[in-house]
């Protein structure tokens, strides 16, 4: 049977923020053992050791306190529509986390507000949020919410501080360059709010190391910019129940939403597989317009908050799509699919599975009998142009970036354009493809392949591997 369990304010963390939980049951005993299965964290305020709800906890039928009705929970039946209210003895219950008189000060602005007040604040200093990224998205999204006072904020990343992250990066000022990102976001954002603990998690994030990793934080916000960890997160997410807080960004338009399976879709409903290679290029291949992750990672930021706090309506089952250059805020709705492969009435993924092979790189596989892309390597085809070789170097990258940095002597063939330019190719003759890096030449040479052209290499690493291998006096972006 359907049954509503309503969640009090002080028991909402332990539900990502929830007010009310939905189970199937037969009895109130049931029910509860329901809510312990799909909220672990709960389990341990409200059950003792044994599995039995703890004697500070009322539990009202309607308007009829349980213990009223029948002397143990399972003698109490519940039928489709009952709603179950927990109530606990606050005062006697979970401690709560105190605030200094510093802390007082620091977030008057709060505590002034009715939507937050002292209690709230209180709530975000005893959250615990993991934010995966520490990029364009992960920048504003854990300054706020540091600044906001977020007790606890694990950050995921193990890259290095690049000049080329300054432009939207906003956690990193240019004498970071070169340091790891973990090891200059924890100094900003303790510097910002000393008050707080930033945990590093200085990792690749994998299959063996997510669930553990999730286990220890109340909210997930993702702020990654490729489709493995995605499905990572999101699964991990469902199979913790833990709400995961979504933006994406690419050039200048984002999106966000809350994908939270107890209560909604999560992103394999919106998203069943990942895109075809190319499609969804990374900031790295497409660009991105450097203010846009600082308005969409404020609005990641923001439905956190809303989570922690209970308040508002976050964005579970609605996807928000932002255009920055029409100024235009589109809202869509996202419907659970009961034939999810996660959260679905049947799942079929239980744990996490082998994302890289999931997300592979669909469309680049070489043509039939092929078993590898031919390349060849900068410092080959240097070598072999000093020697006094020719080679017919297509570079397909977009005009735009033709004009930034080239090799010497590569004929401009944007991939955009070129299923309609081959007839300007010779078929019979050999081509060495590149692009900025790997991705759009492998998508031409496959094109290409397709035409009847069979002499075909790719460069490998493409133009920016020649800037900094070969001619260091050319710019990389």
């Amino acid at each position: 049977m359907p049954v509503s369990i309503l969640i009090p304010t002080p028991l909402r963390r332990y539900v990502g923020g929830a007010k009310s939980v939905q189970v199937t049951a037969q009895t109130v005993e049931g029910a509860m053992a329901a809510l312990a299965r799909e909220s672990p964290d709960l389990r341990q305020q409200l059950f003792d050791g044994a599995g039995k709800v703890r004697g500070f906890v009322n539990l009202y039928l309607g308007d009829s306190n349980v213990r009223d009705l029948a002397p143990t929970l399972d003698a109490v039946a519940v039928k489709d529509g009952d709603v179950l209210t927990i109530v606990p003895a606050i005062a006697g219950g979970a401690p709560e986390a105190a605030l200094s008189r510093d802390e007082i000060l620091r977030y008057s602005r709060h505590l002034i507000m009715p939507e937050v007040t002292l209690e709230g604040q209180k709530r975000l200093k005893g959250a615990k949020v993991l934010c995966i990224g520490a990029g364009g998205l992960g920048s504003p999204l854990t300054l706020y919410l540091a600044a906001a006072g977020v007790g606890r904020l694990g950050l995921v990343d193990f890259d290095t501080v690049d000049l080329t992250n300054i432009q939207r990066q906003i956690l990193y000022s240019t004498s970071d360059v070169g340091r790891p990102k973990l090891e200059a976001a924890k100094e900003r954002l303790t510097q910002l709010n000393p008050d707080i603990e930033i945990v590093p998690h200085g990792l690749h994030l994998a299959s063996w190391n997510a669930m553990d990793l999730f286990q220890g934080y109340d909210i997930v916000a993702d702020g990654t910019d490729n489709f493995p960890t995605r499905y990572l997160v999101n699964d991990a997410c469902v199979l913790l129940g833990k709400p995961n807080v979504y933006a994406s960004i690419f050039r200048f338009e984002g999106q966000v939403s809350v994908f939270d399976a107890k209560r909604g879709p999560c992103y394999r409903c919106l998203f069943p597989e990942p895109p075809p290679a190319g499609l969804a290029p990374s900031c790295a291949e497409g660009g991105v317009l450097g203010v846009l992750p600082g308005i969409v990672g404020s609005f990641q930021a923001l439905e956190v908050l809303k989570l922690i706090l209970g308040t508002g309506e976050p964005l579970v089952g609605r996807l928000v799509m932002f255009d920055a250059l029409d100024f235009k805020f589109r809202e869509l709705p996202v419907r659970k699919n009961p034939g999810c492969a996660v959260c679905g009435r049947a799942p079929t993924i239980t744990a996490p599975v082998d994302y890289e092979a999931f997300c592979q790189v669909r469309g680049l596989e070489p043509a039939a009998g092929d078993k590898t892309v031919p390349t060849i390597t900068v410092e080959d085809l240097h070598g072999r142009l000093q020697a006094g070789e020719s080679f017919n170097l297509l570079d397909v990258r977009e005009p735009h970036e033709y004009q930034i940095v080239r090799i010497p002597g590569a004929a401009q063939f944007p991939l955009s354009q070129l299923p309609v330019r081959l007839h300007e190719l010779d078929s019979a003759r050999t081509y060495t493809l590149h692009c900025h890096r790997d991705t759009r030449s492998l998508q031409a040479y496959q094109l290409m392949r397709r035409a009847g052209f069979g002499r075909l290499q790719v460069l490998a690493g493409g133009v920016d591997a020649w800037a900094e291998r070969i001619d260091r006096s050319l710019p990389r972006y």
